[in-house]
């Protein structure tokens, strides 16, 4: 029963996220909803091998966090550079 009610929980929290994501009004937003998506994957693949009886669900949650991980540095590098890309171009106007 309680491992229902917290597969329901993340699954709402998932959907906001996801709303947050698309709404969101700047970038950084939509990346930090992004990010929690994916955090609460990993527990909703977690809990999800707990109720199957499936150990091995951890391993794959554990390689999908650092994937997360990396994603999202790798989306905030970019954006790092691309602002700097375009403030290099207004400054040489």
């Amino acid at each position: 029963m309680m491992l229902t009610v917290t597969t329901i929980t993340l699954l709402v929290v998932m959907a906001m996220a996801l709303s947050r994501a698309f709404v969101g009004p700047t970038v950084f937003d939509r990346i930090l909803a992004a990010n929690v998506f994916g955090t609460k994957t990993v527990l909703l693949i977690a809990v999800v091998g707990f109720l199957f009886g499936r150990p091995e669900f951890l391993d794959i949650a554990l390689v999908y966090a650092l994937i997360n991980f990396i994603g999202v540095v790798g989306m905030l590098r970019l954006i790092e550079y691309l602002e700097e890309d375009k403030q290099s171009t207004e400054d040489g106007r």
